[in-house]
């Protein structure tokens, strides 16, 4: 009898415990989010991804009231943060801001082994015109100086890294007859002084991401890969005044792990869309040179990235 009376103590004693961990797990479902929230920037500090991580983060703290460290893992274009956003649990405990430049690839010749399948869309968090710009005091004050110059030379320019937009922009251009060599930089800074130093001629990149060299008159736009005139630079031709096809933006989404629950998922999406019509970071969107609009959420977001690989596969082929 007393063997007896001891198993089922031993069996009281794991029913309890089991109900206690099914306890605290819904206890932790409910309470979501219940400590740091991290959101991994895939580039390094200073560029437009850092900044728009660091403008969310300070909005969704004071809504959702955990904070939200932010952690620059440049690398690959992108992909080093990518991986390890992939590589954590789908806890919803781990984002990524994730840009154009590295959900792009998949519309590479040579797609990379993630898949779009991989990440749950959160948002589309601003939307950019790219371009090309040059120093400000240099040889080259408009992008008929870079024709001419690089037809005769070969020109360098900074991009982001290699199968990106970027490098697919400056082949397009290498169609012209001009010469043009992309040099791939992680880090926005490296990018930025590599032309004011002279070790690029030219750079792509988003005016709004460089407002302060662009209005200190160090850095200037001399060509807007674009449809239409972009304010406030309506001196400075597009693509489309040039008869190219290539129209290109930059846009920066927020993304979690695939297999993040559909609860805590759908209130990070709630947030940010909050968060997002606040006056303050509409006035982030309009100290970028953004697109008023640029913000979706949930599916719509991923149905607008998809839009653009699919419009980018094609300009590859």
């Amino acid at each position: 009898m007393g063997a007896r009376q001891g198993a089922w103590g031993v069996l009281q004693a794991m029913a309890i415990s089991i109900a206690a961990v099914a306890l605290t797990g819904e206890a932790a479902a409910e309470q979501y989010p219940s400590r740091p929230i991290e959101i991994i920037v895939t580039w390094g500090p200073g560029g437009g991804a850092d900044q728009t991580a660091r403008m969310l983060a300070r909005l969704l703290e004071q809504e959702l009231k955990v904070s939200f460290p932010v952690e620059n893992v440049p690398g690959s274009a992108g992909v080093t943060g990518l991986n390890k956003l992939l590589s954590g649990q789908a806890e919803g405990y781990q984002l990524g801001l994730l840009t154009a430049d590295t959900l792009m690839l998949r519309a590479a010749p040579r797609p990379p082994r993630w898949k779009l399948q991989d990440l749950a869309p959160i948002a589309v968090l601003i939307k950019q015109p790219s371009g090309f710009f040059v120093r400000a005091d240099g040889p080259l004050q408009t992008w008929a100086d870079v024709e001419t110059a690089a037809r005769e030379t070969e020109l360098k320019v900074a991009v982001t890294g290699l199968n990106t937009p970027d490098e697919l922009a400056v082949e397009q251009l290498k169609k012209r007859g001009l010469k043009l060599l992309s040099v791939p930089f992680a880090n926005p800074g490296e990018r930025y002084a590599a032309v004011l130093g002279g070790h690029a001629d030219l750079v792509y990149e988003q005016a709004g991401d460089m407002r302060s060299f662009v209005e200190n008159k160090q850095i200037k736009p001399v060509l807007f890969l674009a449809t239409e005139r972009v304010d406030p630079f309506t001196d400075v031709p597009t693509t489309r005044d040039l008869g190219i096809d290539l129209v290109l933006d930059q846009f920066r989404t927020i993304m979690a792990k695939s297999g993040t629950p559909p609860e805590r998922l759908k209130l990070l999406q709630d947030s940010v869309a909050k968060v997002a019509a606040s006056k303050e970071y509409k006035e982030f969107l309009a100290n970028a040179w953004a697109d008023p609009n640029s913000v979706t959420v949930g599916d719509e977001a991923m149905e607008y990235v998809k839009f653009q690989i699919e419009s980018l596969k094609k300009i590859w082929q």
